[in-house]
């Protein structure tokens, strides 16, 4: 069924809201003031969700979109239809909403949003999806609300210049040895996924090639290759002809990842949000700091310097053996590691180290379980520095602290990832 939907506001995500005979409809790829024609994709019995199929008339705040493949607007960038300022506002809008609606808090400081060093080209890792055209190798994005539909991409303003040139590389290369790409329809075919990261600082660039079972020949650029199994599963990496590690230079760091390691796709904007959570950790050089979903190490590294001692907890071993590393290149000695959950690991790591002043958590968009927030609860520490990538899930893992004892002091918006609607905040907490 389609529609035709006046635009009136964003929801939280990115969606715009519209209403049609009483419902609400949220509908993905429209901006406020726009008149469009939509699909209906589910329905329910107070809302329903569509998907933009076509703009009868821009609003009268859009701007004109600037980064376009095959003639649609790129699916990395929902919001280059809004001026920057606008994002802006309505970033740290949603999260002072998330946290008084969702989490019924009130009392703290919201503080200004700390915009993007660069609106364009500041991400450091894209994945891009092989599909075919006319028996030639197509590699880009799905387009919106398609996963039969591949867009290719010559030239995407998210990524560098380096990092759409391996990507064409790898194409050029895929077209030259008519290697078939996959189809999820049929199972059949070799090349599934690509993924570039690049070393912001270094020059680096690092290259996935995520296959089926095949043999082809050489591409022309360093590639790790990982097999992918019909269950969706990866049996790991069959060939690794560039190299293994992707070095990165952050807060004044060497850093050294594995190639499935996790680190912020924003580089700049990266040191921006440790620089807060460092300032809001409040450090004088003799705290013990515990840094929960520690990663690769990155967090608790940059606060290493002020504080006594760090101590990070993180579930992935090859993570924990990244930020042992990492703390050994740069001559970090009071920096020490676990592996473990935060969900079982808390208490040992109490044992082992004794109770901290601060922790510090930087949990995955789901948050918080319950039980978790009741372990960061038994640390006891004066202040909690709560890294959130999603509002909605930051206020009732708060709200659930300050009924315990804590009282939620500042609150600042980061912005990550210009031309979406994604925002990141840093959150205090103190007892």
């Amino acid at each position: 069924m389609e529609l035709e939907l006046e635009i009136d506001s964003l929801a939280f995500g990115g969606r715009g809201v519209a209403r049609s005979e009483g419902r609400v409809v949220f509908v993905a790829g429209a901006l406020p003031g726009d008149r469009v024609r939509a699909e209906v994709t589910k329905e329910k019995r107070r809302f329903a969700e569509a998907r933009t199929v076509e703009l009868l008339s821009p609003g009268g705040e859009r701007i004109a979109d600037r980064c376009t493949h095959e003639g649609e607007p790129c699916p990395g960038a929902p919001w280059q239809g809004l001026a920057y300022e606008r994002q802006l506002t309505h970033k740290r809008d949603q999260v002072d909403e998330a946290l008084r609606r969702i989490g019924g808090l009130d009392g703290f400081e919201l503080e200004e949003i700390e915009p993007a060093v660069e609106q364009w080209r500041y991400r450091n890792k894209l994945e891009y999806s092989f599909g075919e055209r006319d028996g030639e190798a197509i590699l880009g994005f799905h387009a919106r609300g398609r996963w039969d539909l591949v867009l290719d991409v010559d030239d995407c303003l998210l990524a560098s210049e380096r990092g759409n040139a391996a990507r064409n590389e790898v194409r050029k290369w895929a077209r030259l040895e008519a290697v078939p790409t996959y189809d999820k329809r049929t199972r059949e075919g070799v090349l599934r996924n690509l993924v570039v990261r690049e070393g912001w600082r270094t020059g680096q660039i690092q290259t996935r090639l995520v296959t089926s079972a095949a043999r082809f020949p050489k591409p022309p650029v360093d590639l790790h290759t990982a097999i992918e199994g019909d269950s969706g599963g990866t049996d790991g990496p069959t060939g690794a002809l560039g190299e293994e590690r992707l070095r990165e230079e952050v807060c004044g760091l060497r850093l050294e990842m594995s190639y499935g390691a996790f680190f912020q796709t924003n580089t700049e904007m990266a040191e921006r949000l440790y620089a807060i959570a460092g300032e809001y950790a409040g450090l004088s050089g003799s705290e013990r700091v515990f840094d929960l979903y520690c990663g690769t190490g990155t967090i608790g590294l940059t606060m290493a310097g002020r504080a006594g001692e760090v101590w990070g907890l993180e579930i992935v071993p090859e993570a924990i053996a990244d930020a042992e590393r990492n703390a050994k290149r740069n001559r970090i000695e009071n920096a020490h590691f676990m592996a473990g959950s935060a969900r079982t690991g808390v208490r040992p790591l109490i044992e082992r180290a004794g109770k901290p002043d601060v922790v510090v958590v930087d949990p995955p968009r789901a948050g918080l379980s319950q039980k978790i927030v009741r372990r960061v609860l038994e640390c006891e520490a004066k202040r909690i520095v709560y890294v959130s990538c999603n509002p909605t899930t930051l206020a009732p893992n708060a709200a659930q602290m300050v009924e315990a004892g804590y009282a939620l002091k500042q609150v600042r918006p980061v912005d990550m990832f210009p031309q979406t609607p994604h925002i990141e905040c840093v959150a205090l907490l103190e007892r």
